[in-house]
């Protein structure tokens, strides 16, 4: 059986890729700081050297930041992505590690999306979006259904939180932060 973690007084919620970690730091379950911080590098291994280097430094600046919680991995079509993906995830998470966060889990995207309501587009949604956009490919309306996914989630967060995010990924990890100050048990 999992030992009850008791909440902690703080955390931070992290949207992470390849190409960057955003992130969304909670203390006494309010928005302190949120933000996005980039990785470089000519090939995935030199952002994976970028990554664990900022990513260690970011967690350092933090007083006793003990508890993170990320974005889980979805299988991707593409194995390389998918390789790629769990390469930067494991840097993030070993220099976290390293920074002293001693606590580390992760969300599905589904549970905080359909939490704040994001939840898949409905028949009539997408039907909306090809009747305001005729004649285009398969391709092109699937990306319009994720821009419109995504916009609702920076919708939910600057209105939950009355601020003005228009990142994609920083309102996720913004979200992510909402849904775990009432989700902790499904935590940790």
């Amino acid at each position: 059986m999992k030992d009850l973690i008791s909440k902690p007084d703080s955390f931070c919620a992290i949207d992470a890729s390849t190409n960057s970690l955003a992130f969304a730091y909670f203390k006494d379950d309010q928005l302190i700081k949120y933000g996005k911080i980039k990785y470089f590098g000519n090939d995935i291994y030199e952002k994976i050297v970028d990554t664990a280097h900022k990513t260690r430094g970011f967690f350092l600046t933090f007083d006793n930041l003990n508890y993170i919680v990320i974005e889980q991995v979805i299988y991707l079509n593409s194995p390389k992505t998918a390789a790629n993906l769990a390469m930067s995830h494991g840097a993030l998470v070993s220099a976290a590690a390293s920074a002293g966060v001693n606590n580390i889990s992760s969300v599905s995207p589904m549970q905080w999306q359909n939490w704040a309501g994001n939840k898949r587009l409905t028949t009539e949604e997408k039907k909306s979006i090809k009747d305001k956009n005729p004649d285009r490919s398969a391709s092109w309306y699937k990306s319009q259904e994720r821009l419109f996914r995504k916009q609702r989630t920076i919708n939910f967060v600057n209105e939950k939180f009355n601020i003005h995010i228009d990142d994609d990924d920083v309102a996720d990890a913004v979200c992510i932060g909402a849904w775990t100050v009432d989700n902790w048990r499904k935590v940790f």
